[in-house]
């Protein structure tokens, strides 16, 4: 009962937590929140002791940058409850092995990040950082009062009691594994029959086809796309499946960033975190988070450099925020694709919205598609299109990419891309779906 209250009372204070004037205001605050956080986790984290040492709290924000490899390096010495790299681990991956996501050493969750850049991460959450994520992911992808009876279907690769947790008489949370068969999925959610609906796009194409052929039949009052990089195609194919608006949630191990507004637009959880930009192109507005978390006192996470890139909304968003507002997130930095310059000597940065917005463009046709890179220059397309096209047909839209292309080489100053085609190969289950993708290795 305890718990529950309070989970009700970070999910006020969410829903309060909105409410700055201006960007002025907001930031002067977050610097005091980040200082106060500063001065009850230095005794407690022997790595930021050493991270921040000369530095005066008022000038934290010149701290060193870390990442993920840092973090992994350091994490016995970064986490503030003594809880070592090996033992998080062993614990991690017994659960995931036996399927029993209710891993804890003693009072504290462990969970283990999908692992996309290569090398996977361990977060760690204490019982009143599980009661502060509740509430606030539940004021801010609710639909309705927290007060209304909802059910929600959560698609995960692996559950844990960090979700559980907001189980109460309103709200019933049902864990679908990622690793089950689609059918299986199909059937629990006719007999659910969810009110908010939380999947990774890759699975809803799945269950909006279900529901083209005639499979599924539920009508929830929301739904949120998490884990993956929301493709324009696929969204324009959701939206038009479900008949309503997909929002998003974006989150990491790292925390909680970003979430849609009303009006289904990304805005970063600026009442949580500081998010300080390295602009990869300032007059695009793509740049890449460096988050300062001062709501997270387990696993502290200051100064810390994500590999994604996000692109800001230009326009201000008509919810009235003052929070930023994105307009897309783009990928990993490290699957950003290149062209070759006309001079030869030139590397041709190109994002991976341009690649994708070029095969979009091309034909309406094309159903699925995966664009991998491993040199310079060279791009392997992989294209599912609608059944019944014949090879003419099929050789006219891969013509039709090639010129998109070459009208992005011409426009960023790159020599026309070398192009090959295959067939498309879905992602083996349970794997996230990487649209672009620049590869270490060679073509598979």
């Amino acid at each position: 009962m305890f718990e529950k209250l309070k989970i009700l009372w970070h999910y006020v204070r969410a829903k309060q937590g909105d409410h700055f004037k201006d960007r002025a205001s907001l930031e002067k605050w977050q610097d005091n929140q980040v200082q106060k956080f500063l001065k009850h986790i230095l005794p407690r984290s022997a790595f930021y002791q050493q991270q921040l040492h000369g530095i005066d709290l008022c000038d934290w924000q010149k701290a060193p940058i870390i990442d993920k490899s840092v973090m992994m390096d350091n994490f016995n010495e970064l986490n503030t409850v003594g809880i070592t790299k090996d033992d998080a681990f062993a614990v991690a991956y017994k659960a995931e092995k036996e399927r029993n996501f209710a891993p804890t050493i003693g009072r504290i969750t462990v969970g283990l990040s999908s692992g996309t850049s290569g090398n996977r991460g361990l977060f760690l959450v204490s019982p009143e950082e599980r009661c502060k994520w509740a509430g606030y992911i539940l004021a801010k992808v609710l639909p309705g009062s927290l007060f209304d009876q909802h059910k929600i279907a959560f698609f995960l690769r692996a559950n844990s009691n960090l979700y559980t947790t907001v189980n109460s008489r309103n709200l019933q949370v049902e864990f679908f594994d990622l690793l089950k068969p689609i059918d299986e999925h199909v059937a629990k959610l006719n007999d659910f029959k969810p009110t908010l609906l939380i999947a990774q796009p890759q699975m809803l194409l799945l269950l909006a086809r279900a529901i083209e052929e005639g499979h599924l039949s539920v009508h929830p009052h929301k739904i949120v796309s998490v884990a993956e990089v929301l493709d324009p195609m696929d969204e324009a194919h959701l939206t038009n499946a479900f008949g309503q608006k997909i929002h998003q949630v974006y989150q990491a191990t790292e925390g909680f960033i970003a979430a849609t507004c009303k009006h289904g637009i990304l805005h970063l959880n600026e009442d949580i975190i500081v998010v300080q930009k390295k602009y990869v192109d300032k007059a695009l507005g793509k740049f890449v988070p460096i988050i300062t978390d001062f709501s997270r006192t387990t696993q502290p996470i200051i100064r810390y450099r994500l590999n994604d890139i996000l692109t800001e909304r230009k326009e201000p968003c008509s919810c009235g925020s003052a929070f930023t507002a994105i307009e897309k997130i783009e990928g990993r930095s490290d699957d950003m694709l290149y062209f070759i310059g006309i001079n030869k000597k030139d590397r041709i940065r190109v994002f991976p919205d341009f690649i994708s917005r070029s095969i979009i463009n091309a034909s309406s046709v094309i159903e699925e598609y995966k664009v991998s890179q491993k040199a310079d220059g060279e791009i392997f397309v992989q294209l599912k299109l609608t059944s019944g096209l014949g090879e003419a047909s099929g050789d006219s839209i891969k013509q039709a990419i090639t010129r998109s292309m070459d009208s992005l080489a011409k426009q960023l100053a790159a020599k026309s891309p070398l192009i090959s085609f295959g067939e498309y190969t879905a992602p083996i289950k349970g794997e996230k779906l990487k649209r672009i993708e620049r590869l270490k290795g060679g073509i598979s």
